[in-house]
């Protein structure tokens, strides 16, 4: 049987080859915002023959999994996202950078700095460090205009140890000092090295 990928997983689409028959994928949720696409807007992929309860009871739209019309601009937003995309070419500029921007940190902060997760295995985009015995929102707090999370979105406004760092064995005193930086394809090395030169810890 193939494997359920979680709808976190999704954010995967638009930075690796993201084929749901090569992977094997029986479902997939993917959010519209995290391939810059319009807020509120988002796709489900569910593989022939699989059967879900409906999400919202009432009507028979989208295949009878919930009640609702579809939104055709919303839609149209989704899809011209989605057509960009699907090239990935950006991505090992993006990937570059994104390692420029680590290497950066380590040259200023020292082994006042870790890199959570794997060292290559991981999405291009994105860096998940931890400050080393401070607080990932106060950090922030100093990065006004900076665009970053200390967590996901289902966290926020929380100062407590992330739960995937914790179930990754990431000591307390190092995962509560985390910041997840995302790179976008219009991020540009000035902007990563302003947010090198700018944060104090």
């Amino acid at each position: 049987m193939a494997s359920v990928f979680t709808p976190t997983r999704a954010q995967s689409a638009g930075k690796i080859p993201t084929e749901v028959n090569e992977l094997g994928i029986d479902l997939l949720s993917i959010a519209g915002h995290k391939l810059s696409a319009p807020k509120g807007v988002g796709a489900l992929y569910v593989r022939r023959g699989l059967d879900l309860e409906p999400l919202i009871h009432g009507a028979g739209h989208e295949r009878g999994r919930r009640a609702g019309t579809e939104s055709a601009l919303l839609a149209i937003g989704l899809g011209a996202a989605c057509m960009m995309a699907a090239d990935l070419a950006p991505m090992e500029r993006i990937r570059a950078l994104r390692d420029s921007f680590w290497a950066a940190l380590q040259d200023g902060f020292g082994d006042r700095v870790v890199l959570n997760g794997h060292a290559t295995a991981r999405l291009p985009n994105t860096l998940n460090v931890s400050f080393v015995g401070k607080v990932g929102t106060d950090i922030l707090g100093q990065l006004n205009g900076v665009a970053a999370s200390t967590g996901s979105a289902c966290h926020s406004g929380r100062d407590e140890l992330s739960p995937v760092l914790a179930a990754m064995g990431v000591p307390e005193n190092i995962g509560m000092g985390a910041i997840r930086f995302s790179l976008g394809r219009g991020t540009t090395a000035d902007e990563v090295y302003n947010v090198v030169a700018r944060l104090t810890v």
